[in-house]
């Protein structure tokens, strides 16, 4: 029987940008339904799916309007800087807000809305395979007094997914259940429209309207994807292994080329591509826990994913 994954991030892109491109006008200005009194700029949501909002990279759920959040001070952390001025910054807290906004739009609850994707909405029946608490927990202590949420088997990983955080997580699935929703997700024609326009991002990054372009560059999965000849499919790899991944190419700092490829990660393993060309569509679920039960830093993970990607490649050669 197929493993139970919680697809954390993956939610951005098979649920909530599907459902604000479905339900929300979006170069409408939406400064004042979500709280940016003294803001001076519009806030879209073109501006929330592309991650252009400039709103910072995170802030903990803890029931608080994010606008509110962010007029107090927070000390130094990486997921608590500000974002980078003219680039895009990916940030949990633009999807966060898409969602309060799909809720008040159509007057049901986000859960509800999602539900539509065929994925699983928490609470979760079966358990996914655990994974250790990331950088949110620490940051989560140092820019609010209030206490952790607790851990539960039925419940996303990520801190902010505990304490009820919408938008960004709260969905999981086995691989069957994926495929089947992909296929769904593709003949409804939503990844081509995130497939829109780029948004230049940090380090390099380009975003579109939920899904960021894969670039080609030494170590980078465009790089592998590349060889993959044209034509239409949809594939879901499973791998729920612990062994330490093998060495992965270098990582170039230099991005290259675009690859043709579109895509997405999640924090606890799992990563979503897609290609317009030909609708092509290939997802990982993998996790991201290593062979002592401890949470694998981000090379490790990327080593696992070319790891499962490029076997599975070579395979179809």
């Amino acid at each position: 029987m197929s493993a139970f994954y919680d697809l954390a991030s993956l939610a951005k892109p098979l649920v909530t940008a599907p459902l604000a491109l479905a339900f929300l006008d979006l170069d409408a200005d939406r400064r004042w339904a979500l709280g940016f009194h003294e803001r001076e700029a519009p806030l879209t949501v073109r501006q929330l799916l592309s991650h252009r909002s400039g709103l910072p990279p995170w802030r903990p759920f803890t029931g608080e309007p994010v606008a509110a959040q962010l007029r107090r001070p927070v000390p130094e952390h990486a997921l608590l800087r500000p974002a980078t001025p003219g680039l895009a910054t990916y940030s949990d807290l633009n999807y966060r807000l898409l969602a309060e906004l799909l809720a008040a739009e159509t007057g049901l609850p986000f859960a509800k809305l999602g539900a539509a994707s065929g994925l699983s909405p928490v609470p979760w029946r079966k358990a996914p395979i655990g994974v250790p608490d990331g950088p949110d927990a620490t940051a989560w202590t140092l820019a609010t007094d209030l206490p952790l949420p607790p851990r539960h088997p039925g419940l996303p990983q990520d801190a902010n997914a505990r304490a009820g955080m919408e938008g960004h997580a709260g969905f999981g699935a086995s691989a069957p259940q994926l495929e089947t929703a992909l296929a769904r997700w593709v003949a409804a024609g939503w990844p081509g429209r995130m497939a829109a326009g780029t948004a230049e991002g940090e380090h390099g990054a380009r975003w579109g309207l939920g899904l960021q372009v894969l670039m080609s560059g030494t170590g980078r999965f465009g790089q592998l994807l590349s060889k993959l000849p044209p034509g239409p499919f949809l594939h879901v790899l499973e791998d729920d292994a612990e062994a330490a991944p093998p060495p992965a190419p270098f990582l170039d700092p230099d991005p290259g080329l675009p690859s043709g490829w579109w895509f997405h990660l999640g924090y606890t393993g799992p990563a979503l591509f897609y290609r317009p060309a030909d609708r092509a569509c290939l997802a990982l679920l993998i996790h991201r826990r290593g062979p002592a039960g401890e949470l694998l830093d981000m090379e490790a993970l990327r080593r696992r994913r070319w790891q499962v990607l490029s076997a599975w490649i070579l395979g179809r050669a």
